[in-house]
């Protein structure tokens, strides 16, 4: 009996107290996904708020160049910072130098990337997918300063030999180190992509009469069109932004030039050449923080275009 009645009341209680229970586990839950949230949300504005911070350093210490000798001074044809007779600052050197490298690489990466990748994910069979991948992927990780060496000993006496040219230290060779060292990421990027089109699409195409071939041109591939592109445009985001390689490779001359054979100067190895001996807050010091924001600048476009691109390509 007495068994009956501690049963009882057992039953009684926790039927009193099982709803303030579940309401403790229910705000215990929303505190829980609100300092997830907060967590995530201060993730999101750190990352904001660095490059802000960025952008504001840059400004203020390429400030004082827009007062002395001004703004219209980096638009001059020139790139002269230390002359005893008149020092210039004009950029327009260093960016036809970017842009000409720059654009060399990517007519390089783009179809030996996506072509590589074509084959890796329709083409190869098995052992060689697991010999390529690896590969490609130690490739990726080979430092900057390696593969410039590599050019330096190895590729531009190769440039030089072929077009008899004085000296191999060309925009020629620097984009084909930088499409080096871009290819392993467009291929890694564009086989996933291609890899993720579902097997349906690939069985209709066969279905309907078209060759692999065909599948493969006219299905897969735009079918797997905004991962071939964001590869690209992470590729051109590290061509853009790669040093040492650059610097070692392209002769350095600060010339207006759309010739490959040309030696050639860009932004970035101009700001690693010249920042570790510039006087601090003089002239030149300035003008090369004016540098970095053109390239910083030039980085967020091509960010910006990149999203354009894959929200006008999306599936779906």
């Amino acid at each position: 009996m007495q068994r009956t009645d501690s049963a009882k009341n057992d039953f009684v209680h926790g039927a009193f107290y099982a709803p303030y229970a579940e309401g403790a586990k229910r705000v215990n839950k929303l505190w829980q996904d609100k300092a997830v949230k907060l967590l995530l949300c201060g993730a999101a504005a750190t990352s904001i708020l660095i490059v802000v911070l960025i952008f504001v350093f840059l400004g203020k210490e390429a400030a004082p160049f827009v007062v002395k000798p001004g703004i219209a001074e980096l638009f001059s044809t020139r790139w002269v910072p230390v002359s005893f007779q008149k020092e210039s600052f004009g950029i327009i050197p260093l960016v036809t130098g970017s842009l000409l490298i720059t654009g060399l690489a990517t007519l390089f990466t783009i179809p030996f990337g996506v072509c590589a990748a074509i084959y890796i994910a329709e083409v190869a069979v098995p052992w060689e997918r697991e010999i390529l991948k690896p590969v490609i992927e130690l490739l990726a990780g080979i430092p900057s300063v390696v593969i410039g060496f590599f050019g330096l000993i190895v590729l531009a006496p190769l440039v030089k030999e072929c077009f008899g040219l004085p000296s191999g230290l060309t925009a020629l060779t620097g984009a084909l180190l930088l499409a080096l060292m871009a290819i392993p990421t467009v291929i890694s990027i564009s086989e996933d992509a291609i890899r993720c089109v579902p097997e349906s699409y690939k069985s209709a195409s066969l279905a309907l009469g078209a060759s692999r071939l065909q599948t493969i041109w006219k299905v897969t591939v735009p079918a797997a069109l905004s991962g071939i592109i964001a590869s690209i445009m992470l590729g051109m985001g590290r061509v853009i932004g790669e040093t040492m390689a650059v610097m070692m490779v392209t002769g350095n001359a600060a010339i207006i030039t759309a010739w490959p054979l040309d030696s050639v100067r860009t932004m970035t190895a101009t700001i690693a050449a010249e920042m570790g001996e510039v006087p601090f807050g003089s002239e030149h010091y300035q003008a090369l923080f004016c540098v970095g924001i053109v390239l910083l600048l030039a980085t967020f476009v091509l960010n910006m275009v990149a999203q354009w691109v894959l929200k006008k390509y999306r599936i779906g």
